[in-house]
């Protein structure tokens, strides 16, 4: 990454947080309708699920009807203990019924939505794996993560619970109302009477709780990226005695999800005993009449009626409370939904053109046609830069930090694309190559080498299977690794613990060597690959650099130019422009910048020397 990118990184990451924030620019329409295409491949799964829970709902609303007729019939004169028995069977078969439907509805929305939230996290994943390396750059590491993690996982109340019991629910309630005014149109007009007050609540409930779960989801992310930095960072927050400091970041973040989450149980606080103080006036208003009418000489509701309107005023309320509980978790799988549709919907800076084509193999020639490249609009880190570099050559780049040496190999790989100019791999401009197909032609050694967890083989092999262990040793044993895998205990399949710690810097890049000459590039590029390099570890490197200077065209930046001396070609950059090129001798010979930066490394290296004797 070059400095001027790493000094905007922070700007970038900071405003995509603050977008965050703003309000929500998906409508729950626009949402759903995306949430809802991917159930199409299990449209008969969740038409089973519909079916059984419509059974599940028959059975539990129906038992009060039941109910109501065991008492009419106990009241009635042609009662019979033979009647009552059916009655029984009846209520039990009814409840068995529910009792199956609600079972394997759960088993086939479980099934089904776990497929349905793993396809989403391999689209999140497959769409993140595509970014440029700018666009992963102005990603925090923390939010990324949220999006495959967090954010998926609170779907998963959506596609096994929530969709389907809204329906559910809004059935229930339906079908109670049917039965209430089948039975007594006037005790259904006073049991619903105070449905539109049950109603404003829940519209405003649903408002404001859109808003409070938008925070809560934006506090989760700022922390994960909070996180994901400062675990990275440790080190430096250690030796600069930062820990205080950081400590105090943490908690304003922590704090903020705190008072955001407190926010959200409060709106819920207030909703569910609202919608219970409405509940318990129904009944109120349900046993008043009824009792009034039951009293008088010539009442028209018997018991049996009260006792249905009571069961069913209870069953009526029951669905209303879970739908303000399913409001609250469908607000939140909206929120995450819609975070995770701004990643797939994100636009992938670089990507291959409808024509671009596919290289069975390359030669090696490369050539910049008047470049100009800038991270920001107008701050140009490349001005019209041009150069040619034959197949099998090898060349180097040098010049101050901020230069644009590190950018130029950047480019090379399509990691950012030109803004003017062209650039060419035998003659072919790289936007029409495949990008799969470009960088499977060109490895890449850089200073901060990667290494996965797992063993030194897999990362080497990078768990390609058609790379064999006795390819992987070749490799190691042409770079010079063998010399240290092969003293550890397990060797090759020595553990490598996260990012590789458990090995020296030089260690790790002589890994990095072997990995790049496994898979067998017609490009090699070395990006200050021999810097942070202990004594003992320079030697195998550059005895191994002099061996991959055979394989394919190599490009090099380094700072150390004793490194480079016998490259074929040098470039010499100052603020975006090549200022000098020449191989090390013709350049000693201009007398140029180039002589300046040698001669005051060569003192540099002289008066370090007699402190190392010293030392020794």
């Amino acid at each position: 990454m070059g400095n001027k990118e790493k000094t905007t990184k922070k700007k970038r990451i900071d405003e995509m947080l603050d977008q965050e924030h703003n309000e929500r620019k998906m409508t729950d329409g626009e949402i759903t309708k995306r949430l809802l295409k991917y159930l199409t491949p299990y449209l008969w799964q969740f038409a089973l699920a519909f079916l059984l829970m419509i059974f599940a709902v028959f059975g539990d609303i129906i038992l009060p009807v039941l109910l109501g007729g065991a008492i009419d019939m106990l009241d009635s004169p042609d009662a019979s203990f033979v009647k009552i028995i059916y009655l029984v069977v009846a209520a039990l078969a009814i409840t068995l019924i529910y009792a199956f439907s609600q079972y394997h509805q759960t088993m086939v929305l479980q099934r089904t939505g776990q497929k349905i939230l793993m396809q989403i996290r391999e689209d999140v994943f497959w769409k993140i794996e595509n970014f440029s390396t700018a666009q992963v750059n102005q990603n925090p590491i923390g939010r990324l993560v949220t999006r495959v993690t967090n954010d998926t996982n609170a779907l998963n109340e959506l596609y096994t619970n929530v969709f389907v019991n809204l329906i559910k629910n809004v059935l229930t309630i339906l079908f109670i109302i049917g039965i209430m005014l089948v039975v007594n149109i006037k005790m259904a007009l006073i049991t619903l009477s105070l449905m539109p007050l049950v109603g404003l609540f829940s519209f405003i409930f649903h408002r404001y709780s859109r808003r409070a779960h938008r925070r809560v989801r934006h506090s989760i992310s700022r922390l994960n990226a909070f996180l994901s930095e400062n675990l990275s960072g440790m080190k430096i927050t250690q030796v600069f005695n930062q820990e205080k400091k950081k400590h105090h970041e943490f908690k304003e973040r922590n704090n903020e999800w705190r008072k955001n989450s407190l926010r959200s149980i409060l709106l819920f606080g207030i909703f569910r005993p609202s919608i219970y103080v409405l509940f318990i006036l129904t009944l109120i208003l349900v046993l008043y009449f009824s009792s009034k009418q039951i009293m008088d000489s010539n009442y028209t509701v018997k018991i049996s009626t009260l006792i249905i309107f009571y069961n069913y005023a209870g069953m009526l309320f029951n669905p209303i409370q879970q739908l303000a509980e399913q409001f609250n978790a469908l607000q939140a799988g909206f929120a995450s939904s819609e975070r995770i549709f701004e990643i797939l919907d994100y636009p992938t800076d670089i990507v291959d053109s409808p024509d671009a084509i596919e290289l069975e193999e390359i030669k090696g020639d490369i050539e910049f046609q008047h470049v100009w490249f800038c991270y920001e609009p107008n701050e140009w880190i490349l001005k019209d830069v041009s150069f040619k570099v034959n197949a099998k050559e090898t060349v180097a780049f040098v010049g101050a930090t901020g230069s644009g040496k590190t950018t130029i190999l950047s480019l090379i790989v399509r990691n950012y694309d030109i803004q003017k100019g062209r650039i060419l791999i035998d003659g072919i401009d790289i936007k029409q190559i495949k990008l799969s197909s470009l960088r499977s032609k060109i490895g890449q050694m850089l200073q901060d080498v990667f290494l996965f967890s797992g063993t030194i083989a897999t990362n080497i092999s990078l768990n390609e299977e058609n790379s064999t262990f006795e390819e992987i040793k070749q490799a190691c044993e042409y770079v010079n690794a063998s010399k240290f895998i092969e003293k550890l205990p397990n060797q090759y399949d020595e553990e490598v613990r996260e990012r590789g710690n458990n090995f020296s810097s030089g260690q790790r890049q002589l890994l990095s060597f072997a990995r790049t000459i496994l898979h067998k590039p017609s490009i090699l590029i070395l990006d200050e690959a021999t810097a942070n390099i202990d004594t003992e570890t320079e030697v195998l490197i550059q005895d191994s650099l002099k061996k991959m200077m055979n394989i394919g065209t190599m490009l090099i930046v380094a700072h150390r130019l004793s490194t480079i001396q016998h490259a074929d070609k040098i470039f010499v950059l100052r603020l975006g422009k090549i200022i000098e090129s020449g191989n090390h001798q013709e350049l000693i010979a201009k007398g140029g910048h180039y002589q300046e930066l040698y001669q005051l490394q060569s003192q540099k290296l002289k008066i370090q020397a007699p402190k190392n004797n010293n030392n020794h």
